[in-house]
């Protein structure tokens, strides 16, 4: 990426967050329920990115975000530890590609402990592929977009009205499936 003298970047100071350093298989148990306990702050720093066009509009959004995972780590850690490792455990010992299949009993009581627990239960199938609507308590940006990726104009004119075509001139590509 090519930067010029009049774009400022933040200092180095100002990135520096608490990493959510896991592994794969930690992450992958514990998915559903960070997508579902952070959903609207990580929602607002999505439309942030969206809306603004510049990353470094939306850095303390990104801090957020990491805090919140990390809250419910903690809370994971202080109520189902146990549960929790012995499903993490599962999932990246069962099968090389951190396959679910084979987890499913631990998944069970891991999702019994977060219910009784911490009062969160597990997101249905597809509850992550819904339409929702976010309502942000921000007003959307109207500041110019990052001078780093300037809007260029579509090039390709639209495509003319469409004529009926003729048909094929020597049948369908497909003769041989039809009766």
């Amino acid at each position: 990426m090519v930067l010029t003298n009049g774009i400022k970047l933040p200092e180095f100071s100002a990135l520096q967050v608490e990493e959510c350093d896991l592994s794969t298989a930690t992450l992958m148990s514990a998915a559903p329920y960070v997508g579902k306990h952070c959903e609207s702050v990580n929602n607002e720093f999505m439309l942030c990115r969206y809306e603004s066009g510049d990353p470094r509009a939306c850095v303390e959004l990104g801090k957020k975000v990491t805090a919140c995972t990390l809250q419910l780590f903690r809370q994971i850690k202080d109520n189902c530890m146990l549960e929790f490792n012995q499903y993490a455990n599962c999932i990246d010992k069962s099968s090389g590609n951190y396959s679910f299949n084979n987890c499913r009993k631990t998944q069970a009581v891991f999702d019994a402990c977060m219910k009784d627990k911490l009062s969160m239960e597990r997101p249905g199938f597809g509850y992550f592929c819904r339409a929702r609507i976010h309502e942000s308590p921000t007003p959307a940006p109207n500041a110019d977009p990052c001078p780093c990726a300037p809007k260029v104009p579509d090039p390709t004119p639209s495509l003319p009205d469409c004529k009926p075509r003729p048909p094929a001139r020597f049948g369908n590509r497909s003769y041989w499936t039809t009766e």
